[in-house]
């Protein structure tokens, strides 16, 4: 009995494991669904199962926290079964899913209750939720934080869904304030709909002017004057404008709890690379901006002002796609490809895969309440992992692409790295198999 208790489930050894403390020789050993063991390269571990990866690079289950999801049977958007599907195909090993898109919204507990129902037996790989702030439900939203989701997505402008509103200035502080009480956190779509317009025509160019920088930066700052006001903690989502650096930097630079994200598509695509008004699988809310744009977010990631890179995955059907700028719905898919576009892109500036798997996994997991199980590799973890061949290179073919509706901006584009496995808690993931995630309550 005590030699059994000495095997381990599996060993996984890699020239190239990515560590908190940095990236280096490694054999990491599991038991039980947890990482039992970091041990040395050759270090001497009995395991049931042992896999060596050579120089492919072991990497964490990245932590994607920013996906929409729907219920079972709603064909226009993406569902719990092809979205973990195709995460898990893209090395994420968890999600949080958004509010919205779902009848009913999160917004009380019993939607909570009710999308975990429907997300229940269907999903590979582990799932989170946010819940939602909209006008009236202050009152709702300790009630939520008790029930386990991430935080509280909320609106500053129009969402496009009729039964999650924004929030006006006094809708805002009310909700900030509830959620100061019992320290959660608020993840805020910050546009300022006084500064947003209709686009004067149906191109890229006139819908990008109808989302000027401007609308992001004062709602930015908005954000910033309530969360002095009244302690909250708050993250700002889907950061698109670099001109936004500037007050969160002087903002965190005063201790204000306030971080931001962006996402692949505002660092690897710019508005040069539209190439014409029926190009819609590009269009987004805030909207990809110009190169030099581009860069000052990078810029941003490299200060720290920046935290997380999380994908926003929006897919819907292509006839929700089809028309103009003016017209179509907006949405990027880029959950199964976020990692080598996210990739391809931090190694021509002189990035490494300790940085990626910082902004993918281990900042994400904090973010929400998931770092005592997700995010990193070391003693105790969920033993989520990925092997990722960061020197291999491919052409992305949207229907190899496993979510739901695969329309995506990245067609045709040659990328760098490739998932070659993920393992969820020690368990290799069959895309086609049984579903074996489950669902996770943060804090």
């Amino acid at each position: 009995m005590s030699e059994r208790m000495n095997v381990h489930d599996l060993v996984i050894r890699s020239s190239r494991a990515v560590l908190p403390e940095g990236v280096r020789p490694a054999a990491v050993a599991v038991r039980d669904g947890r990482i039992a063991a970091v041990a040395d390269h050759g270090a001497r571990l009995a395991a049931d199962t042992e896999i060596d990866l050579g120089a492919t690079a072991l990497l964490p289950g990245l932590v994607d926290t920013h996906v929409h999801i729907n219920e079972p049977g709603r064909t226009e958007w993406e569902g719990f079964a092809t979205a973990t599907r195709a995460a898990a195909a893209g090395g994420v090993t968890t999600l949080v899913d958004m509010p919205l898109n779902s009848t009913p919204p999160t917004t009380t507990p019993e939607a909570l209750w009710a999308k975990r129902d429907a997300a229940r037996d269907q999903v590979r790989v582990d799932v989170a939720f946010w819940g939602g702030a909209i006008p009236g439900n202050a009152p709702s939203l300790c009630a939520l934080h008790e029930a386990g989701v991430a935080g509280f997505k909320c609106f500053m402008s129009d969402s496009g869904v009729p039964e999650f509103p924004p929030l006006d200035e006094a809708g805002l502080r009310e909700a900030f304030a509830a959620v100061a009480v019992f320290g959660g956190l608020v993840v805020v779509h910050a546009e300022d709909p006084a500064a947003l317009a209709d686009p004067r025509d149906g191109g890229y160019f006139a819908f990008l002017a109808s989302r000027p920088p401007d609308a992001e930066r004062r709602a930015v700052e908005r954000v910033i004057r309530l969360v002095e006001e009244t302690g909250v903690r708050a993250h700002i989502l889907h950061l698109s404008a670099a001109d936004c650096l500037e007050p969160l930097a002087e903002a965190r630079a005063r201790g204000l709890q306030i971080s931001a994200e962006t996402c692949p598509h505002y660092l690897t695509l710019s508005a040069d690379d539209v190439p014409g008004p029926t190009a819609t699988a590009f269009k987004c809310c805030p909207p990809i901006r110009d190169a030099r744009n581009r860069e000052k977010l990078w810029r941003g990631l490299a200060d720290g002002v920046i935290s997380c890179v999380v994908s926003d995955h929006s897919p819907c059907t292509p006839e929700l796609k089809h028309g103009d700028f003016a017209t179509a719905w907006g949405g990027v898919s880029s959950l199964q490809i976020g990692l080598p576009a996210v990739w391809t892109a931090a190694r021509e500036r002189g990035f490494g895969l300790g940085d990626v798997v910082r902004w993918m996994a281990e900042s994400p997991a904090a973010l929400a309440g998931l770092s005592a199980r997700k995010g990193r590799i070391a003693v105790g973890v969920d033993a989520d992992l990925v092997a990722f061949d960061d020197g291999a290179s491919f052409t992305v073919d949207p229907s190899r692409l496993r979510h739901r509706n695969p329309v995506t901006p990245y067609a045709g584009r040659t990328l760098g790295g490739s998932v070659q496995a993920t393992w969820l808690r020690g368990q290799v993931v069959d895309l086609d198999g049984t579903p074996r995630g489950v669902l996770l309550e943060a804090g």
